[in-house]
């Protein structure tokens, strides 16, 4: 049934372009309120638990993980969605599957993965999505995969930022050459969002962030400074929160209405309109979107870049490496049901397919089990 409270530029359920295989279904829910289940439901987006967002799991149980990380942008992307009646359901599956082909160890376990696959064609985790939900995950009779729509599976191949450019060779099936949906297209800066401001209350609780230095980027002093006159007797961890509370706030309202101002401005009526434009219609205005830049600039300076982060990178890219090499060199070390896709997939894609799920505990795991002599195996 078309929902009427939603935009006419929104994707509606009713207009999918549907799932490759046909089912029978137990119930009536919506097309991507179905999709969001399943995504809940697989064993990709259970692993994101212990999969590194900045601070590698054992580090503290404070930190954000993948997971926590998945459902802050699946908040604040229904948020953006909701002021500008999009589909609430298809946003919040596309926030749930953007990082289900995340490596352990976050960019530097996918940066591994891509050399040691380069004569193999390569890693990248936007496709490791779109491949575990398409293939990889087992739980229903007939298919592989999730059998997700068309619209979902588009948006998690096109889910791009400043460090994510994916590349669209070799996915035709998807349109590369027209803009996803507004909805996949808030995914894009609502990740970036809570990665930006979330970061830094993990970076400044680990001690990594100077807050004095914090105060020079003009976006957080004048945010905090707001949050210090509205409550001027708060302790300063309660401040820290509120002003990265407020700060998300401001970044999503701005968003908001530079997103109606370009959707009024473009005559965009319907969800062809969106797909045929020059470029996409969800972004910051100039000035906020220069403002933030600075921010994520701090960022990688002084918390990506920090040495304790920068060893444990070292360390993660030595072990994935050997483990990936000795794999290779002794394929029997997989699990069987690893080994029976030797044939399908190539020895190569399996073994990076087994290293890219594996959570961080778990590749630390195997580490000592394949190298400590005294562990058990």
């Amino acid at each position: 049934m078309k929902r009427m409270e939603l935009a006419g530029y929104a994707a509606q359920s009713e207009s999918s372009r549907g799932r490759r295989y046909e089912e029978l279904y137990k119930d009536d829910r919506p097309a991507y309120e179905r999709d969001r289940d399943r995504i809940i439901h697989c064993a990709a987006f259970r692993r994101l638990e212990y999969k590194t967002q900045v601070f590698v799991n054992h580090e503290g149980d404070y930190y954000r993980t993948r997971l926590t990380h998945s459902l802050e942008v699946a908040q604040i992307g229904r948020g953006i969605a909701r002021r500008l009646s999009l589909n609430e359901d298809l946003v919040e599956a596309l926030a749930l599957a953007h990082d289900l082909g995340h490596t352990p160890f976050g960019h530097t376990g996918e940066g591994v993965l891509d050399r040691l696959m380069a004569p193999y064609g390569g890693f990248e985790h936007n496709r490791q999505s779109l491949r575990i939900v398409e293939h990889l995950e087992e739980r229903y009779p007939g298919f592989n995969g999730l059998n997700l729509t068309w619209e979902t599976r588009e948006g998690i191949i096109k889910h791009s930022s400043d460090y994510d450019i994916p590349d669209a060779s070799g996915f035709d099936e998807y349109c590369p050459g027209l803009r996803p949906t507004l909805e996949a297209q808030i995914i894009d800066l609502a990740d970036e969002i809570a990665y930006n401001n979330h970061d830094i209350d993990d970076g400044l609780k680990a001690g990594y962030l100077n807050p004095e230095a914090l105060m020079e980027i003009d976006l957080w002093s004048e945010t905090y400074a707001r949050v210090r006159q509205k409550h001027p007797l708060l302790d300063e961890e309660r401040q820290v929160l509120q002003t990265i509370s407020h700060l998300i706030g401001y970044l999503i309202l701005d968003l908001v209405e530079q997103s109606r101002r370009n959707i009024e401005a473009g005559g965009i009526s319907t969800l062809d309109d969106v797909r045929s434009h020059s470029g996409n219609l969800v972004m910051f205005s100039r000035d906020t979107a220069q403002r933030n830049r600075a921010l994520k600039v701090f960022l990688y300076k002084n918390l990506y870049s920090h040495y304790k982060v920068e060893r444990m990178r070292i360390k993660a890219e030595r072990f994935l490496t050997i483990l990936f090499e000795n794999y290779l060199q002794n394929p029997t070390l997989l699990p069987a049901s690893y080994q029976d896709k030797y044939d399908e997939y190539g020895r190569e894609r399996v073994i990076c397919d087994y290293i890219a799920g594996m959570t961080d505990r778990y590749a630390l795991d195997e580490y000592k089990r394949l190298f400590e002599p005294y562990e058990r195996v």
